[in-house]
């Protein structure tokens, strides 16, 4: 046990997925796993340990911001043994190209800061995706309902942010869109030797001002979980 998850080690699967939203969490174990069982419920975040296709896999929600998922993700790595944590949720796009329901695999992920800033100081860490699970998901991808995009992010620190230059900054720049944990997940991989991806999926639009009601974002997101749990198993 550690101070966030009350779980027994063998509770915890190698494998993770980490919706920030612990609701989330529930309705991907319930959807996609056999014999999903709680195993965490601190503080209201809620974690579930099942099997995919006979692997064990663990879906656990990480809260909102990259100072909450570092927590989940610090805790499942350094005390439960965690190998592989593939964060799934939802992102704004940043290009028009992009649409709503269309999925990201996250390749690299700016930030302006994360928790990990005071261990690295001067370092301009550039934190990426493993590459392996990143091409799997891709593969993964390909024939499902949604479309695909491979390329930069942004983890933003604010969710409600004033900065329009750097959002202009961005768009000119390439990103593909903007969500709040991936950067130090990515660090954190780095840092223990894990491997990581963020598989995300676009519910509003920072271009076009479109969003998908919050009604209908869990029944958007199947593609995403279906290619985080093949990518993590090929």
């Amino acid at each position: 046990m550690t101070p966030h998850i009350r779980a027994k080690a063998e509770q915890i699967a190698e494998t993770v997925l980490m919706p920030g939203d612990p609701l989330r969490a529930k309705w991907a174990a319930e959807t996609f796993l056999e014999g999903a069982e709680l195993v965490n419920d601190v503080r209201g975040m809620l974690g579930f340990t099942g099997t995919w296709r006979g692997n064990p896999v663990t879906i656990h929600g990480s809260g909102m911001g990259m100072p909450s998922l570092s927590i989940y993700a610090n805790e499942l790595i350094t005390h439960y043994g965690a190998k592989t944590l593939i964060r799934i949720g939802s992102t704004g796009a940043m290009q028009d190209h992009v649409k709503i329901r269309d999925v990201i695999l996250a390749q690299t992920a700016s930030s302006i800061s994360t928790p990990s800033r005071g261990i690295l100081r001067e370092i301009n860490f550039a934190p990426c995706a493993d590459f392996g699970l990143l091409r799997a998901a891709y593969d993964a991808a390909q024939g499902k309902a949604s479309e695909v995009h491979v390329g930069g992010i942004y983890s933003s620190d604010v969710f409600y942010d004033e900065r329009p230059d750097l959002n202009e900054q961005m768009t000119r720049h390439g990103i593909l869109a903007v969500e709040m944990e991936a950067a130090e997940l990515y660090t954190l991989a780095a840092r223990h030797g894990c491997r990581a991806l963020a598989v995300l999926t676009v519910s509003d639009h920072l271009l076009t001002g479109e969003a998908l009601p919050s009604e209908d974002r869990q029944s958007s997101f199947g593609d995403m979980v279906e290619v985080a749990l093949e990518s993590a198993f090929t």
